[in-house]
């Protein structure tokens, strides 16, 4: 399993083994975000093996594969994107959060999105400890 982790000041997305024990191996650089992407902040993870990551100050969220490759991106009408997690049955929904810090010149900032992902998520594993 893989476990991954934003760095959002530096732009980096790193990438843990994550071993039974919970305890993490093999760090390494996942992804560099380009200036003109934003920031990497909230992220989550689809049932193909896709990583979904919320661009602050991008205006979108994108997927990446396993690989680290931008695959498709999806804007909104916000800067300041925070996060994404599926929802529904299925999972076949994505619910966006932006924020509105410091914006005053969008109406949308600070609003709570829906979109469709054409893929679906995963069920969450419980921490055990």
């Amino acid at each position: 399993m893989t476990l991954f982790h934003t760095d959002t000041m530096n732009r980096t997305v790193f990438a843990f083994d994550l071993a039974d024990d919970g305890s993490l191996r093999n760090k390494r650089l996942f992804l560099q975000f380009e200036t003109s992407w934003g920031y990497p902040d909230g992220m989550c993870t689809d049932a193909e093996g896709g990583v979904w990551i919320a661009h602050w100050g991008g205006g979108r969220i994108s997927r990446f594969t396993a690989e680290g490759k931008l695959e498709r991106d999806i804007a909104l009408p916000a800067s300041q994107i925070t996060s994404c997690s599926f929802a529904g049955e299925k999972l076949e929904r994505m619910f966006v959060t932006s924020a509105r810090a410091g914006i005053t010149d969008e109406p949308l900032a600070g609003a709570l999105f829906e979109v469709e992902p054409q893929v679906c998520g995963m069920e969450c594993k419980l921490f055990a400890g």
